[in-house]
């Protein structure tokens, strides 16, 4: 049986952080490849990475020896000074995200703010201050990003917003297949777990920028940069296809599963979801309770954002405890 702590983390987060998040009643304290321990000792297989931001899962031993490198040799450094990891993670960046014409990188700390960026940057490039979003799309809780944000549970305490913003359908993804972007947002598990954020712009909109415009203390740091630069190295076309493999297994294992409350699947790579008709909150109950951990998406969608690190054994796990959920449904 597994011992109790003597410290009781969940009752002091909740007495002094801000109730601002869902608590799922568990307290994680380490991390050793696809699995979270908690600090009763229990293993749960992680088929959700912090929300898709631990691509390669916990104690990735390279990622772990570029950071603690990088930590003792300069961790922070303000962009107005030059850094040696930083000018190669913006050359890489740049290149990874247009090989042809490599535009210019601005760091900074997340997503959310990848996009506020963004937003300023094509109302300086454009002189516009209209924009197009999708229906149903995520973009960020700060107040530009949330503009862009479908939600109206997120979006309406806070209108009005800003600048104008049309949501439109999702058209044909794959006719974008061919785009040349003239600005592209990026966060997640840019740096393996460390938070970054980054806004790449081709160079005829990088001409419109004007000098201080926008910036960031922390934004560019070399420890975070010196994850980014091991996260584009490790990308390589052998991880991305096991990638493309793996989510295409998984994705059949879920369109597999049979259940009146399983309206089907669907995904890209290993970004998947299962569509529910009702109880997505209990199936995920059920999942933990299983010892697999998976987050929400929407309203009626449990999502799972598994490390790249995934095995076919993970999948066979997964599926169990998800049809022992919906079994206690």
């Amino acid at each position: 049986m597994a011992s109790r702590p003597a410290f009781d983390a969940a009752a002091t987060q909740r007495e002094f952080m801000a109730n601002l998040y869902v608590r799922r009643g568990l307290t994680l304290v380490r991390g050793e490849g696809v699995e979270l321990v908690s600090d009763t000792g229990e293993r749960y297989l992680d088929l959700a990475s912090n929300y898709g931001v631990n691509i390669l899962g916990y104690s990735h031993p390279g990622l772990e020896a570029a950071l603690i490198a990088q930590l003792r040799a300069l961790p922070t450094l303000h962009c107005s000074f030059a850094s040696d990891v930083r000018a190669q993670a913006s050359a890489e960046l740049a290149r990874r995200v247009n090989p042809a014409d490599p535009g210019l990188v601005y760091w900074c700390n997340s997503g959310a703010e990848a996009v506020e960026a963004a937003l300023k940057f094509a109302a300086m490039a454009t002189g516009k201050r209209r924009f197009v979003a999708c229906r149903g799309a995520y973009h960020g809780k700060t107040l530009g990003a949330l503009s862009a944000t479908w939600g109206a549970k997120y979006r309406e305490p806070f209108e009005p917003l800003l600048w104008e913003f049309a949501h439109v359908e999702y058209g044909d993804p794959a006719a974008l297949e061919a785009v040349a972007a003239d600005i592209v947002c990026l966060g997640k598990g840019l740096a393996g777990g460390i938070p970054v954020g980054a806004t790449v712009v081709t160079r005829a909109v990088g001409e419109r920028l004007e000098r201080g415009a926008h910036s960031s203390t922390f934004g560019g740091n070399p420890l975070a940069l010196a994850g980014v630069r091991f996260i584009l190295a490790t990308l390589d076309a052998a991880v991305l296809e096991h990638v493309a493999a793996t989510g295409e297994a998984f994705l059949a294992a879920l369109r597999s599963v049979a259940h009146d409350l399983v309206a089907g699947a669907r995904g890209r790579g290993l970004m998947l979801g299962l569509v529910v008709s009702d109880r997505r909150d209990d199936i995920l109950r059920g999942l933990q309770k299983r010892k697999v951990l998976a987050v929400p998406a929407g309203s009626h969608v449990v999502r799972f954002l598994p490390p790249y690190t995934i095995e076919s054994s993970h999948i066979e796990r997964a599926v169990a405890a998800l049809g022992g959920a919906l079994r206690g449904m």
